[in-house]
């Protein structure tokens, strides 16, 4: 292989007992969604290494020989795990005996994306005679048929050292309805520009778009601002449209949400709308902005109705929007105006998926003089926003809900306090 290329990253993947001897059979790492976005980001020429949870075995050093894409075999461990690479091991496969204590004291995970020097620091574990010979050369004589050393005890070569300076973490898919994201962006690029009003978290979009779309599949934003979900969306490998009536940079395009130059034929799987909450934010100087119309104003709705049509209209069947809204109160009046945008998708023929509640930070209210004043003039900042998950109805999808049986779990309370599960 000769000299390797500076970009090179190293990637942990799982697998159980029962699994494992897949993996080598066919020379095939995979993820299950969870850790899709880690998967899709291997290259060819990337170390990997795979660690038996259940063995508490880390097996290296393997090189991806294809990059990482979603099912390519899709039979494999019979659908479960479909973000794949194929691999080639490095001369002979050493087994290292109390691999999660190693990988927390370096500070890795499945979800790591090691960068050169971590990569290197773990694989120095690994190396034999038949194995790397140093960081730059690879084994010419690497073959894909697998020959497994005795496990051995990574300690007897040295302690482990925290390189978690030269790692990536991914984000993670959010497990309740509250979501908080202490920052705008994560990773090493930014998405969207932190300083634009109003701007978008990066990890709720990622969220939504790991949650409801593949590889591949189309995403459109109507309201793109400064370009958030174009820049999720590009790393995450889904096509995407952006729109906006002031755009903000060249690859979002001019166009109101309210009439989208998306032909019929083309439909989304997701579609994301961060709208105005009212004219609270100047945005730019467009007449036609909603952003202008004052949320206590039943225009301002009527307007955003539009929006949600056309959003409908760009909407595969079984297609997901997400809609971030947030209250008002002003001048000692408030105006529930997350309450009125979900009635209005309602109107528009979305279901409800899901109501999240989004944890408002960065507001520059959000000081000490402005919590004093909320004590003494008897008010609140808004704290939350919501995120309205809704989807446009599918036959199938709609038959099966009706013909879905709920078998709920009652619990009773014993003589000694303990809680006995009851099912119907």
């Amino acid at each position: 292989m000769g000299t390797r290329p500076k970009e090179i990253n190293g990637f942990i993947f799982a697998c159980t007992n029962s699994t494992q001897n897949e993996c080598f059979e066919r020379l095939l790492f995979g993820n299950a969604k969870p850790n899709g976005a880690v998967a899709i980001r291997v290259k060819q020429g990337d170390f990997l290494f795979l660690l038996n949870l259940e063995a508490d075995l880390l097996y290296g050093i393997f090189r991806a020989t294809t990059e990482g894409k979603l099912n390519i075999v899709p039979e494999a461990w019979s659908g479960n795990y479909p973000y794949q690479v194929r691999v080639e091991p490095i001369g002979k496969i050493v087994p290292l005996l109390n691999a999660k204590r190693l990988l927390k004291e370096m500070g890795l995970s499945r979800n790591s994306i090691m960068g050169k020097n971590a990569t290197q620091k773990l694989a120095d574990y690994f190396k034999t005679e038949n194995s790397l010979d140093s960081w730059k050369t690879v084994s010419e004589e690497s073959s894909n048929e697998i020959e497994i050393a005795k496990p051995r005890e990574w300690s007897h070569f040295g302690k482990a050292k925290d390189v978690s300076t030269d790692v990536e973490e991914m984000p993670i898919l959010q497990a309740t309805t509250m979501w908080d994201f202490p920052r705008q962006s994560y990773g090493k690029t930014p998405k969207g520009n932190n300083k634009y009003a109003g701007v978008t978290p990066a990890e709720l979009i990622w969220n939504l778009v790991w949650r409801y779309t593949e590889p591949n599949d189309l995403v459109v934003d109507p309201m793109c601002g400064s370009g958030t979900t174009i820049d999720v969306c590009n790393e995450e490998k889904r096509r995407v449209i952006g729109y906006d009536i002031s755009p903000t940079r060249p690859d979002i395009i001019k166009s109101d949400a309210r009439k989208l130059p998306l032909p019929d034929d083309t439909k989304a799987k997701l579609v994301f709308i961060d709208s105005p909450y009212g004219d609270n934010i100047k945005y730019n100087n467009e007449p036609a902005n909603i952003g202008n119309i004052s949320s206590e104003n039943e225009l301002f709705y009527d307007e955003l109705k539009k929006v949600m049509d056309e959003s409908f209209r760009i909407l595969d069947y079984g297609g997901v929007i997400g809609w971030l809204i947030g209250d008002q109160w002003v001048k000692k009046k408030f105006t529930p105006v997350g309450f009125k945008i979900y009635q209005k998708l309602l109107e528009a023929g979305f279901e409800t998926l899901d109501i999240i509640c989004i944890n408002r930070r960065g507001q520059y209210s959000h000081t000490a003089p402005w919590f004093n004043r909320t004590r003494r003039f008897n008010f609140y900042l808004r704290g939350f926003k919501y995120l309205f998950i809704m989807r446009k109805p599918d036959g199938h999808v709609k038959k099966e809900m009706e013909e879905r049986k709920v078998s709920w779990a009652y619990y009773e309370r014993n003589k000694d306090g303990k809680n006995k599960r009851k099912d119907n």
